[in-house]
């Protein structure tokens, strides 16, 4: 059984009909309609009355209110001014939630915070156009979010858990892996979506682990990622003398001391072996 009443075609249209909404296509949302895929998340996110959660793109609240069923309080953060007397009205019933109007990409983390603190779970049903940015910038910046639940575009849900040597496997992978493991995932159909979207979805769970390196190596090493994805098709050595405009020796010292053989290229280096380039690069010059 669904966890929350908006879950269902009917129910989200009479909301979107009933704030003026529903003949908006330049409202560009997609609206989960699907009970059971809301069962799900919450099978998947296993909140307890403890857990200050937040939320990214509530739409008309219908994750939101589930939610609100589960975790101690909520923090949904939310962009379009148009859908905010929406969430007053669907939302009405939840004590524990806390509606941010900002876009999630740069709102200050500390505005995230509750009375029973700042967040320690991410889960939501984001937009596409800022998924990978947004998921990434969290477990960057708050230090206590320990897992996230999140629905994405199937191919950024195949990014954010590549493995090394895959196509799907670049920078992004690198440093999101910094932070967490991916875990479960499943497949969303797009009949699970008012309109259905072009694309198809996924939700997966990320838990966050602790990698035993200290902050200035995780951000070398998030640099020599980036750079080393620049042009993939490129053996490291040369991507990272044109990325990071070095001095080929300088380069080849790095690689050396890192003991990466410098004719291979970037997506088959694990994630263990970018750490141990970003400490041998902040030995060098090669990183400012």
């Amino acid at each position: 059984m669904s966890r929350s009443p908006l879950a269902t075609p009917g129910a989200t249209l009479d909301v979107l009909r009933t704030h003026g909404l529903y003949t908006r296509k330049s409202l560009g949302q997609h609206f989960l309609v699907d009970g059971n895929i809301v069962t799900r998340i919450l099978d998947l996110a296993s909140l307890s009355s403890h857990d200050v959660v937040l939320e990214v793109g509530p739409g008309i609240g219908t994750l939101t209110v589930a939610l609100c069923g589960e975790a101690g309080s909520v923090v949904a953060v939310e962009r379009d001014a148009r859908l905010l007397p929406v969430l007053d009205d669907t939302l009405g019933g939840c004590g524990n939630v806390t509606v941010v109007h900002a876009d999630a990409v740069d709102v200050p983390v500390e505005q995230l915070a509750t009375s029973l603190g700042p967040p320690v779970a991410l889960v939501a049903n984001l937009p596409y156009s800022v998924a990978a940015t947004v998921v990434l910038r969290f477990f960057e910046e708050l230090p206590t979010l320990r897992f996230a639940v999140v629905m994405v575009q199937a191919e950024v849900a195949d990014r954010m858990t590549a493995a090394p040597g895959s196509k799907q496997y670049g920078s992004y992978t690198v440093k999101l892996g910094l932070h967490v493991e991916p875990g479960a995932r499943f497949p969303v159909p797009r009949t699970c979506f008012l309109p259905p979207p072009r694309v198809d979805s996924a939700v997966v769970r990320l838990d966050r682990v602790e990698r035993g390196a200290a902050h200035d190596a995780a951000w070398a090493a998030a640099r020599m990622a980036d750079a080393a994805f620049a042009q993939r098709r490129k053996t490291i050595r040369n991507s990272l003398v044109s990325a990071l405009g070095a001095a080929p020796e300088t380069v080849e010292a790095v690689l050396a001391e890192a003991g990466v053989d410098p004719t291979r290229r970037a997506e088959t280096l694990a994630l263990e072996e970018y750490l141990t380039l970003g400490e041998a690069a902040m030995k060098s010059t090669l990183l400012p």
